[in-house]
């Protein structure tokens, strides 16, 4: 079904009329139809699908099931359905009000802001709306007026006619007037913030309430000037794009259209009638209807008589992303473009006190460097998040590590950060960014180990990333020491940066990296040349083990020991060609130390999709 008819959720605001019901078709039991949602997937009104196999379900029901390719590449930025469309009757002024950006609405509301558009389907002869300040006002002139019941004086009134758009931004103050019909567009959203509504009251006989402090933090309180630079479209900004359909019937009659694998099409119809013709489906319209046609739906037809709005989601350029990297002594947080550059990096030290402020500090990270850059959250097209430990669908199941159990990383994220988070083992984010931009680069598949703290893995096969790979739990030495994990003989157990400094505490009287120990090793001392050769052969037999089963094109070898590669990369290769099946006969894949040191995980998690 490539053409689906959407049934409205209706609002009955007491500023509303009847006329979307009696001129529009739209039917609604309520007294008052103040506001028809005819493409929502909004919680506090969804639309449903009225026509074809899906008839009933809810269209956030649809895209639950069929999958996020249905709203197309250009809709991965976005965490939720990007845009709600609406039909407004104002048959009294609406309240003077304010919706704020995402960042703040994120923070109080945990929802998106809302920037919206309006197209005029109506007015009467003297009919106005504000929009903006004539001029500047202070915050103190702005409070103090909400206060004195004199506000709408230093509102910018508007007249406005049949035809008129507006494209109203978080943070501009607004108000529709009395006797004006409207379409609107706006993000997905039902966040307004009232600060004057005439004495008006509510169904409860009380004062509706006004939201003073809010507006006083968000609103833009400089004149806001209308501009034509959406052209050629009606309204062009990051959250939609909507073009303007005339048909006159005669002359005008037909006009094709492709829905692409890029975007979704909405399809509201203001005047008129006649059919939308796609994938051999015919679905009649008239005045009121509303469509929403799934990406990669192919050509649509719409022929007939008609005024309407198409409304898709186009792509976004200069793109940045946010890497996490949460580790057992740093958090590391990055922002990377789009040539797997770092625009912006930073450390901080690994938050103990409880996983939930570990990840705020994470997110706030995220905001500050963002902020820090003039980078507005609206580029920034996803987050990942790196973690040692089990992760399974945005949620660290277990982390031996950090001391984590069932932490929703992704969930808790969101609560800061309105895009898309995506959460992996920070070794497999290790592997990426070393395929990203490090030593892995061009190869499709690469074994990685990260030796620090413990002994993370990564796997990529033929371009794919398998998930959860421990392999620095598997065995190398029966019975022997005791791991974090539980077991006993796991190559962690000898092989992490922990486990050596245990080691040469215990034989050569001090803790040492392995830098430390390859120079007293290389100064003649045969305690440290036997505990180097002895770490040399543990780490390639697990090295050997991986490749006789796996057989990747690149081992990569990151994390702490990376930094140390000239010392300890030669002899390693040399154990590993010769304990490798068939020996000399062998194919050993290439071994190479990481190049990104401790911003692999981070740009790697910047990766994940």
């Amino acid at each position: 079904m490539s053409i689906l008819k959407l049934k409205p959720a209706c609002k009955d605001y007491i500023w509303g009329g009847r006329r979307l019901a009696d001129e529009y078709g739209i039917v609604s039991e309520k007294e008052i139809l103040a506001e028809a949602w005819v493409l929502s997937c909004h919680p506090d009104g969804p639309s449903v699908i009225v026509n074809g196999p899906n008839q009933g379900k809810t269209l956030a029901e649809y895209i639950q099931a069929g999958g996020r390719q249905v709203l197309g590449t250009h809709c991965r930025r976005f965490r939720d359905f990007p845009i709600l469309v609406k039909f407004i009757d104002a048959k009294q002024n609406l309240s003077v009000q304010v919706h704020p950006g995402n960042r703040y609405a994120l923070a109080e509301e945990h929802q998106y802001g809302k920037t919206e558009m309006w197209y005029v389907m109506d007015a009467g002869p003297s009919a106005y709306l504000y929009y903006g300040f004539k001029r500047e006002v202070s915050k103190e002139e702005f409070a103090r007026r909400i206060q004195e019941d004199t506000l709408l004086e230093v509102l910018n009134a508007v007249p406005v006619q049949k035809g008129d758009v507006l494209f109203i931004e978080s943070g501009t103050i607004h108000a529709i007037g009395a006797d004006i019909l409207i379409a609107e567009i706006q993000q997905n959203s039902n966040v307004t913030y009232r600060v004057y509504d005439y004495g008006r009251v509510g169904k409860d006989g009380k004062k509706r309430d006004l939201h003073i402090e809010k507006a006083l933090a968000v609103t833009n309180r400089v004149p806001i000037l209308r501009s034509g630079r959406s052209y050629p479209h009606v309204a062009d900004c990051d959250y939609f794009t909507v073009d303007k359909l005339n048909l006159d019937g005669s002359v005008m009659r037909k006009v094709e259209g492709v829905v692409g694998a890029e975007s979704f099409v909405s399809i509201l119809i203001m005047n008129g009638s006649g059919n939308i013709l796609c994938g051999g489906e015919s679905v009649p319209y008239q005045k009121g209807d509303s469509f929403f046609l799934p990406a990669g739906s192919g050509v649509y037809t719409v022929e007939g008589s008609c005024d309407a709005l198409i409304t898709s989601i186009r792509d976004k350029t200069n793109l940045v992303r946010a890497g996490i990297d949460i580790g057992g002594r740093y958090t590391k947080v990055g922002l990377v473009d789009e040539e797997q550059r770092f625009i912006a990096y930073r450390e901080l030290p690994f938050n103990t006190e409880s996983p939930e402020q570990s990840i705020r500090d994470a997110g706030d990270a995220v905001l500050a460097l963002l902020e820090e850059n003039g980078i507005d959250l609206e580029l920034c097209a996803n987050a990942g998040a790196g973690v040692a430990g089990i992760v399974e669908e945005g949620v660290v199941k277990y982390s031996n590590n950090i001391g984590w159990k069932n932490v929703p990383v992704a969930a808790l994220l969101s609560e800061q950060l309105p895009i898309p988070i995506h959460v992996a083992n920070n070794a497999d984010c290790a592997v990426l960014g070393e395929m990203a931009a490090g030593a892995a680069k061009g190869c499709q598949d690469v074994l990685l180990l990260t030796v620090g703290r413990g002994v993370g893995s990564g796997l990529v096969h033929k371009g794919q990333l398998y998930d959860g790979a421990e392999f620095g739990h598997m065995v190398i030495e029966e019975d022997g020491r005791p791991c974090s994990c539980g077991r006993k003989g796991c190559l962690e157990a000898y092989v992490s940066v922990t486990a050596l400094r245990k080691e040469t505490a215990e034989k050569l009287g001090t803790p040492m990296e392995w830098e430390e120990l390859w120079k007293a090793a290389c100064a003649g001392d045969e305690k440290a040349k036997e505990l180097a050769e002895t770490y040399i052969r543990r780490l390639s037999t697990g090295v050997v083990n991986l490749v006789n089963i796996l057989h990747p094109e690149m081992v990569v070898i990151g994390g702490n020991l990376a930094a140390f590669g000239e010392t300890w990369l030669g002899p390693l290769k040399e154990s590993v060609q010769s304990k490798s099946f068939g020996g000399e006969h062998s194919v050993v894949p290439e071994i190479r130390a990481g190049s990104l040191g401790r911003k692999a995980g981070t740009l790697g998690a910047a990766n994940l999709v």
